[in-house]
Parts: structure tokens; C-alpha cells; sequence
């Protein structure tokens, strides 16, 4: 943790949640909108990693005010299907590490439209003919179909990804590239362009695919493309992630617990699965596209960790933990092959002198990361995050910073959740996010808040009066004389 001083500038950064549920806000804008052409771009680079479970994309992009006046939106155009799947939005300046993240935003103006927008706000405004270098970076989940969509259980499996050449913009482009990045040189088929449109496009370079440099493009130009490409690893996909944290003062501890919904989208099997041979193949450990096991990086210091699924406990894990780090390393009761489904549930405790920081002002500061989850070489995506945190008794003051791109923050909300031996409840802070990957693992959740010293006795005292009640009540039954008076 961070010294006491740095604990408390952070409250400068916290962002105040509000005190009943309530979901994000959102920008819309007249059905009729189009973004006005204020900006061409004058050189943009496209790059599409295909080098996990996921898409990763990047639009650098110098772009120039064409207008007479000072402007500071910036649109990004989506068509529906992928706006639904794209989270992680996030905009820097190319040349200014210190300048951003810039605020970006989703925009809504007609939801039967095909095309939907992220608007960007540029720090300052972007004066006539002036110029600035943008860095746009994405992801998107759900991307790939396997082709063949099953296949035997030693066989290769093969992805399939669709985009388009030209890079999405609502403004004209002078000049662009786009690069795909493949997990290997064995990409069997992609899309190829006659020499007159891209130079022969594209060049291949190992596991690189570039397209272009192609010349003026208008805006909305898209010219679609595939790439099929091997990838021998799991495609692991949390369509729901449910994560607590509860803080105990009183027991100076911080429970975590996440339950999972994992989904491996790969290719299915095209026949039973056969144990014999699996356990054949297990000598020589050939590359497979089933999920054997996961690791999960915990904070330093963790421990009592457990694990379950909707059998019961699994035994087959290994845990270790010291001051500088502690790994959760777990197997699934069965191998995951493509199409399968296993929802389990992970917990441990953690001292909450690593995580909680008093500050001056007799306040409180909880910093943990937002999200934790495997940590697999092929990358996991999350379709619903939900983190509930379960602060003392009579917290109030709360303040909550993440992280996060607010993009995908789809609601944010204070309220009270009752367990054993509450009296007015516990204040929970609960987070909702969507389409998030594990880079983004590093994000921290940073809440503050405030308890007076009512507070924390009310639960001790409720106890012993509780008690002290018992046991008078007891005492007062013992005195009294049942039976039948003689005459």
C-alpha cells in the first residue's frame, strides 16, 4: 500500500456515488444526428491483435480541424452489433503520456439505427487547422467463429475473424494502414485486395498481415475482410463474473468471494469425448484447445483460500503465499473443451492492514483491484462484472474512484445489505461493468468512508444487551413456581 499522505490525496480523485441505485448515465443525441465534418484524418494506423481470446484494436490517428472554429468532440462510429460487444474504450494523446485518459462516451440517438458512436472530448479545444495525434484503443469480445465449427478432440483448432480493412471512422482519411496481428504464422486463408486498391495487399510478414497504405477514403468507407487463422488454446469467456468483498473492522480482515460463469467458445467436439484417450495424451502433453487449469495471482498476504463448484469442493488446487506474493493454481474437475459451460466459486481472506489505510480525518481508504480472476496466456474476457463491497455498519461519506474505463461502467450505486447480527445493515457498494479482459487486472477500486465510534459499538453492544436479555429473561423464568397450591 501507499503512504498514509498519498492515501489521502486520493480523495481529491474520488469520484462521490450516489445514494440510491441508479443506472449510468447517457448521452443521446436527435435521431437525425451525423457527426459535422470538423476534422479529416491526416494519417491513421489500424492495428488488429488477434493474439488472444479476444480483439484487440488500436486506431492511431492524426487528425486536423478543418473547420473555422475551435472544436473538442471527436466521433468514433460502430455498427450495433459491434457497439454491444466493445468495451475498454479508452483515448490518449500519442505525443502527451500526461495528458488523459480523455473522456470517452457512449452516445445514443435512434436504437434502431445501425450505426452507433463513442464520443471523444479533447482536453482543449482543437483551434482552426490545428492538429493532434489521438491513441484509441479497444476491445472487442465475442469475435471469433471457429471454422470447423467441431472438430475431433486431438485435432487443430482454426478462428475465424471478420472486420474491415478501412478503418471505422465518420471522417475522410488521406492515408491509412491497417496491420493484423495473428498468434502464429499458420494462417491458412485471408482476405486479399487486387493491386490497384492496396498495393497487393496485404504483405505478409510471419504472423503479420498488412494492408494498405490505401489514399483518400471518405468517411463510413468499409471494405469487409476475413482472416482464418490456428489457434491451439482455449477461448475462455465469463459471461458472468459476481465478485464480494466484505471488510470487517472488528476482525481486521477483508473476505473476498467470486463466482464464476465460464464458457469456453471454441470448437465443439464432433464426438463423445473418450477419457482413454485423454489420459493417453497426458504422457506426451501435446497442444490442446481444453482448459486443464488456471492461475489466479492474488494480493500478497492472502489467505484461507477455497474452492467449489455446483458439485462441491475441488481438491485438485495448490496455494502459495508469502509477503511478496501469493498464487492460487486451480484444475477443473474435468477438462473444458468448446461449448462447455463451468460456473465455480473461489474465495480467500486477506489482512486488511495490506488493504485499509486510516487517514487524518479518522476516515477510512480501502484500495483492492477491481477485478483479479485467471491470469491465462491466451487471455479471458468478461461479458458482466458485478462487485459488491460490504463496508461496516454506519458507513457513510462514501466516495468510490476506479480505474476503469468508465465506458463500461453500467451502474454504480450505495445501499444497505443485512447479514447476521446487523442492526440497520451493512452500506454495500455495488459496480456493474461489461466487456472488460483481464489487462485489465492492474485497475484498482479505491473506496473512502467514514465510521464514528457509535458505529462501531452498536454491533458489540446489541450483542451484550442481546445477551444480558437472555439471560435475565432466563433467570426471571426460574423464579417463577409452576404446580398445583395444597389447601
Amino acid at each position: 500500500m501507499k503512504p498514509l499522505s498519498l492515501a489521502s490525496a486520493l480523495f481529491g480523485l474520488l469520484v462521490t456515488s450516489a445514494a440510491a441505485s441508479g443506472s449510468k448515465s447517457k448521452v443521446t443525441l436527435p435521431a437525425e444526428f451525423k457527426p459535422p465534418q470538423v476534422f479529416k484524418n491526416a494519417n491513421l494506423v489500424h492495428v488488429v491483435s488477434l493474439e488472444k481470446n479476444y480483439v484487440k484494436e488500436q486506431v492511431n490517428v492524426l487528425i486536423e480541424n478543418v473547420s473555422k472554429q475551435p472544436q473538442d468532440e471527436y466521433y468514433l462510429p460502430f455498427t450495433a452489433d459491434q457497439m454491444s460487444r466493445v468495451g475498454g474504450f479508452e483515448v490518449k494523446d500519442r505525443k502527451d503520456a500526461t495528458a488523459g485518459p480523455f473522456v470517452a462516451e457512449r452516445v445514443e440517438y435512434d436504437p434502431n439505427s445501425d450505426v452507433q458512436y463513442f464520443r471523444i472530448r479533447l482536453p482543449a479545444p482543437l483551434k482552426a487547422g490545428g492538429q493532434q495525434t489521438l491513441g484509441i484503443s479497444f476491445y472487442v469480445l465475442k469475435a471469433y467463429s471457429p471454422l470447423p465449427a467441431s472438430i475431433k478432440q486431438e485435432d487443430q483448432q482454426f478462428l475465424v475473424y471478420e472486420f474491415s480493412v478501412y478503418a471505422p471512422s465518420a471522417y475522410p482519411t488521406l492515408k491509412q494502414k491497417t496491420e493484423v496481428k495473428a498468434p502464429s504464422s499458420s494462417i491458412p486463408n485471408y482476405t486479399k485486395i487486387a493491386a490497384k486498391e492496396g498495393k497487393g495487399s496485404p504483405q505478409k510478414q510471419g504472423s503479420k498481415l498488412t494492408y494498405g497504405p490505401f489514399d483518400e477514403k471518405p468517411a463510413g468507407a468499409a471494405s469487409p475482410a476475413s482472416v482464418r487463422f490456428e489457434f491451439t488454446k482455449s477461448v475462455l469467456h465469463i459471461a458472468d463474473l459476481e465478485r464480494d468483498i466484505e471488510v470487517s473492522h472488528w476482525g481486521g480482515n477483508v473476505a473476498f468471494e467470486e463466482r464464476y460463469t465460464l464458457i469456453h467458445r471454441g470448437a465443439n467436439l464432433s464426438s463423445p469425448f473418450n477419457r482413454v484417450k485423454w489420459a493417453q495424451s497426458q504422457y506426451f502433453n501435446p497442444a490442446t484447445t481444453a482448459l486443464k487449469e488456471m492461475r489466479f495471482p492474488l494480493q500478497p498476504g492472502s489467505v484461507d483460500p477455497y474452492f467449489t463448484d455446483a458439485i462441491g469442493n475441488v481438491s485438485t488446487s495448490r496455494f502459495r503465499s508469502s509477503k511478496r506474493e501469493a498464487l492460487l493454481e486451480l484444475k477443473p474437475r474435468y477438462p473444458i473443451f468448446g461449448g462447455w459451460k463451468y460456473p465455480f466459486t473461489i474465495g480467500w481472506n486477506s489482512n486488511a492492514a495490506n488493504l485499509l489505510r486510516k487517514t487524518a480525518s479518522g476516515g477510512y481508504v480501502l484500495k483492492v483491484p477491481f477485478m483479479e480472476g485467471p491470469k491465462q496466456a491466451e487471455g479471458v474476457e468478461y461479458e458482466q462484472i458485478n462487485v459488491r463491497v460490504l463496508l461496516p455498519e454506519g458507513a457513510s461519506n462514501v466516495k468510490v474512484y476506479t480505474g476503469v474505463p468508465d465506458s463500461s461502467i453500467v451502474e454504480s450505486s450505495v445501499g444497505l445489505h443485512k447479514t447476521y447480527l446487523d442492526t440497520i445493515g451493512r452500506t454495500a457498494v455495488t459496480i456493474k461493468a461489461r466487456n472488460l479482459v483481464d489487462e485489465f487486472r492492474d485497475r484498482d477500486l479505491i473506496i473512502s468512508y467514514e465510521t464514528s465510534l457509535f458505529d462501531t459499538l452498536r454491533k458489540p453492544f446489541i450483542v451484550f444487551t442481546s445477551m444480558m436479555t437472555v439471560f435475565v429473561a432466563a433467570w426471571a423464568v426460574s423464579k417463577v413456581e409452576v404446580g398445583f397450591a395444597k389447601k
